[in-house]
């Protein structure tokens, strides 16, 4: 097998992730600076509007937010952030101290199976940027 960049490796579990749950339309590693580590977009994402490097964004200022209220609050640090709206939602998982995944996801998914197969993909993430 070909070597392969840490990028696509990286671009390959998103894909993976995907692939895995049809409610997941869009998954990005980012990082705690509001950059796009690595991203997977499905081609068909039938009128949605986002993009990677505006959920990079968002979900940067939406983790330094709520790791901060966490700490004020003395509930920890942050294991994962969840937002719900009317035709879906965000989610956030951090992979390690500089990075998280950013996922959208249909307002009908199991959240279960979802938030599981999330952390298992942070698993993975989180072997390709320690190891390569």
């Amino acid at each position: 097998m070909a070597n392969l960049y840490r990028s696509e490796k990286l671009e390959q579990e998103l894909r993976e992730l995907t692939n895995r749950m049809d409610s997941i339309f869009e998954a990005v590693v980012v990082s705690n600076d509001g950059f796009v580590v690595a991203a997977h977009e499905p081609e068909d994402l039938t009128g949605r509007t986002a993009n990677s490097p505006q959920i990079a964004a968002m979900t940067a200022a939406l983790a330094g937010l709520g790791e901060k209220t966490l700490t004020q609050l003395m509930q920890g640090k942050l294991n994962r952030l969840l937002i719900e709206g009317e035709d879906g939602s965000l989610i956030v998982y951090p992979v390690n101290h500089g990075v998280a995944i950013a996922t959208l996801v249909d307002q009908h998914a199991k959240m279960g199976l979802v938030m599981f197969q999330i952390r298992r993909c942070a698993k993975a993430i989180n072997q390709i940027l320690t190891n390569g």
